[in-house]
């Protein structure tokens, strides 16, 4: 039976766990738009501005790891979802983006807000494909979800809006997706050559990025074999930090000392799950052993001896049994305390807390940590609200923290903020907002208002 391609559309979206589409409604999104309403099942968002919409989707998809989605139309509404998208991308979001376009028969005449959507997404997607004919549509849809979900990134579709009330009946490609998670370990051989390096050093440091959130248990089993302090990203923070008695804090611009130093006046650092870009903050004159599940990644920020591919839990459930417990904690003893001398120079804004008239943010902060509830989502601000944020807000095992902190855009928290609480209204959601972040897209305060 014919379907029109907004149809077939909305019930894929339906079909691949996709809750709502985040959108400003416009002649070439109507028939989706309409389609969304008579399908019953999936929401649409009507936000201000499609930037909102796309860091929204950016961030659903980075709290519950399937698909987020936005759209946008004709010319002004594309350029409008770049710099969400971008920001998605760069951070690893699963999200699809809808472009529709003008009608197809005017394609290549300068026609009324005109735009090549090819070009123009090219550089913050994995997929980015224009469907001409009917047939096509949902055949582009199911890769690009497909391919979203499976590198982890943007895949954008551009719809005509006369495609999208066209009918047809044919369906070339499953009209589902398949997540296929796999588990990465590195050859025994790599693992062995990885334990007799850790078995014969004395100062081990690991430094722990995004991509060891799922291993925080091995992580601290691991560190106590080695009497190895743990450094961390601020993106890693939440992951990483509770219940760990081995934790050194961040390196990096936003980093502390102690994080530093424990990476420097290590023999070896074991890199786990991190793209850290920051190179003038990396060690050059010791080992340095790096384990990503992107083989792409190995190498590209630091002088590393040893590149191994696999996903961290698997590979340190993998690497656990070959290593031999140290006894020498010296190393990990002295990181510790000089922690602790760290954090208590922190605390002192804290202790000051000023005066009436001119409060610390850190005391605010601090405050705000103290009253957030064990699992609550905290969104940051690109800036000083970073700052505040990685040293004071402390992480329970259940608190989740999203930036923009690989695009590093501002204005990113209050829709990230969105896009959290709708995809989980029962838990608290924070938004740490710049003055100048929280301006820039001001008419959202009309979306939060709209849903509750």
């Amino acid at each position: 039976m014919e379907k029109k391609v907004a149809e077939q559309i909305v019930e894929m979206l339906v079909e691949a766990g996709v809750k709502r589409i985040y959108a400003v409604t416009g002649d070439s999104l109507n028939q989706i738009n309409d389609a969304v309403r008579r399908n019953g099942k999936i929401q649409w968002i009507h936000v201000r501005h499609e930037e909102t919409g796309a860091f929204a989707a950016g961030a659903e998809a980075q709290l519950h790891g399937g698909l987020g989605c936005c759209g946008g139309s004709s010319g002004p509404g594309h350029v409008h979802l770049i710099n969400g998208l971008y920001d998605a991308h760069r951070s690893g979001a699963s999200v699809i983006a809808i472009a529709s376009t003008i009608v197809s028969e005017e394609f290549g005449t300068r026609y009324f807000q005109e735009t090549n959507t090819l070009k123009l997404f090219n550089d913050c997607s994995f997929y980015n494909e224009l469907a001409i004919t009917a047939e096509q549509a949902p055949r582009m849809l199911q890769a690009a979800m497909q391919k979203a979900l499976t590198r982890k990134g943007v895949a954008v579709i551009g719809i005509p809006g006369d495609l999208a009330s066209a009918a047809t009946d044919k369906g070339l490609s499953s009209p589902c997706i398949f997540p296929a998670p796999a588990e990465i370990c590195p050859s025994p051989g790599e693992l062995q050559q990885l334990a007799s390096l850790l078995n014969h050093a004395v100062k081990i440091t690991l430094f722990c990025g995004i991509g060891a959130k799922d291993a925080h248990d091995e992580l601290v089993e691991l560190a106590g074999l080695l009497n190895a302090p743990v450094a961390y990203s601020f993106k890693s923070k939440m992951e990483i930090q509770y219940d760990n008695p081995y934790e050194v804090g961040m390196t990096g611009l936003l980093g502390m000392p102690s994080g530093y130093d424990s990476m420097h006046e290590a023999e070896v650092l074991l890199m786990l799950g991190t793209d850290f870009p920051y190179a003038s903050f990396m060690p050059e004159h010791n080992t340095i052993v790096q384990v990503d599940i992107n083989p792409e990644r190995l190498g590209r920020r630091a002088k590393i001896q040893m590149g191994l591919c696999g996903d961290i839990k698997t590979t340190l459930r993998a690497l656990i049994p070959l290593i031999e417990p140290h006894a020498d904690d010296s190393f990990l003893k002295k990181q510790l305390a000089d922690y602790a001398k760290v954090r208590k120079r922190l605390n002192t804004y804290v202790e000051e807390r000023g005066s009436e008239e001119r409060i610390h943010p850190e005391f605010v902060m601090s405050i705000i940590n103290g009253l957030a509830k064990e699992n609550a989502i905290f969104t940051v601000d690109t800036g000083m609200t970073c700052v505040w944020g990685a040293r004071y807000l402390q992480a329970t095992g259940k608190r989740k923290m999203l930036g923009s902190f690989n695009h590093g855009s501002m204005a990113n928290a209050m829709p990230q903020a969105i896009g959290a609480a709708l995809a989980f209204p029962d838990r608290q959601v924070v938004a740490l907002c710049g003055d100048g972040g929280l301006s820039m897209l001001l008419g959202d305060l009309s979306t939060i208002v709209q849903y509750h």
